[in-house]
């Protein structure tokens, strides 16, 4: 490595650069080459999404596409942000792990309780195995640094919330897999602006937008042959590493005093990071509260969510899906704008807007039927 770093720096090529394209370039052509194999074999055993409950497509589409982003993510990553695997050990087997879960989900649907124990299996393995944990509230709540049980326990419940909070607003073409390039895209940038130290993120970063970019390319694709959605293998995946991201981002403002590791602070840091995250938390605490309120299981599938009271409302998939992210970059600029204001204060009002826009679609709705 140190060669080529020195041949890159004699040609005048910085090692980041060069890792940071190559990585963004290979994630894309890996999924996108291999996405249309997915979609031939889906096809041929019959392996597709069922129209139901939840579902707001009319047909049976391949639901593998996870798979493909599982396959750029795990290559690209390990030979362009390596260091990452050998800070997180548990990184890889992680999310090996939910592949195999998600896959199975996929295909002949797990039992709920198996799936949150897979879930909880690799989350320990990384907040325990991999300490990355949330370690500080930074004074939400009046609470400052947590005990080392109760940052584990909340770095988990963390984790999964978020894993199954991607997995649910993956409704309709576009939404997730534009969503995490989004997040991916303001994490990395955050990285970068952070220093070097941090580069390996950056790189994660843009890995994860080359993949999942291959990926949309055929999701939101209007040929029927070559149509395919993530499933919850590419939610799930998506939604972990996302988490991780975000635990990463609000740990790098926490002075561990290690040598060589430079010193940042920014209290509003686990808000910021709320933000991002904003829209798969408004959108299942949304559903969550819905179902509780017409008293039926916080479980049972139903069309509450947020893209969905778009949907009612006329508009297409594309626009409901540039709409909602449109909304939600709003909001984290409001949050970045006002990031050094009271973090107590800067929390409310993430959560009040996140809110704001679950209720727009269906109070504009309330009005056309009236």
């Amino acid at each position: 490595m140190d060669l080529i770093k020195d041949f890159l720096g004699h040609i005048g090529l910085p090692l980041f650069w060069v890792k940071l394209t190559l990585g963004m370039v290979f994630s894309f052509l890996l999924t996108f080459f291999s996405i249309p194999t997915i979609v031939k074999i889906s096809r041929r055993k019959n392996l597709m999404d069922e129209p139901g409950t939840r579902s707001s497509h009319l047909r049976k589409i391949p639901n593998l596409g996870g798979i493909a982003i599982f396959y750029s993510l795990a290559v690209c990553a390990s030979v362009f942000a390596f260091e990452l695997f050998e800070i997180y050990k548990f990184l890889f087997a992680s999310l090996v792990i939910l592949l195999y879960i998600g896959v199975m989900d996929d295909i002949v649907v797990m039992r709920a309780y198996k799936k949150l124990f897979a879930q909880i299996v690799v989350t320990a393995l990384m907040v325990i195995g991999s300490d990355v944990r949330i370690r500080s509230f930074f004074g939400l709540f009046g609470i400052y640094e947590l005990n080392y049980f109760f940052s584990v326990t909340i770095s988990i419940f963390t984790f999964i919330i978020l894993i199954n909070a991607f997995n649910l607003i993956d409704g309709i073409d576009g939404l997730a897999g534009g969503y995490s390039i989004i997040c991916s895209a303001l994490f990395g940038i955050s990285y970068f602006r952070l220093g070097e130290y941090n580069y390996p993120l950056v790189v994660l970063s843009a890995v994860i937008i080359g993949s999942v970019t291959g990926f949309l390319y055929y999701n939101l694709s209007n040929s029927r042959s070559s149509k395919i959605f993530m499933g919850d293998t590419g939610s799930m995946i998506l939604g972990f590493l996302l988490a991780f991201t975000a635990i990463c981002f609000i740990d790098i403002f926490i002075d561990k005093k290690l040598p060589g590791v430079p010193r940042y602070y920014l209290q509003a840091a686990p808000s910021i990071a709320m933000a991002i995250l904003i829209l798969p938390i408004v959108d299942t605490l949304n559903v969550i509260l819905v179902r509780l309120f017409n008293g039926s299981s916080p479980f049972t599938a139903d069309k509450n969510h947020i893209h969905h009271s778009l949907l009612d409302l006329g508009l297409s998939h594309r626009r409901s899906t540039v709409y909602i992210i449109m909304y939600y970059l709003f909001i984290v600029a409001v949050a970045y704008f006002f990031r050094h204001i009271n973090v107590n204060l800067l929390l409310l009002i993430i959560i009040v807007l996140g809110f704001i826009g679950a209720y727009i679609p269906k109070f504009l709705l309330k009005l056309r039927e009236s």
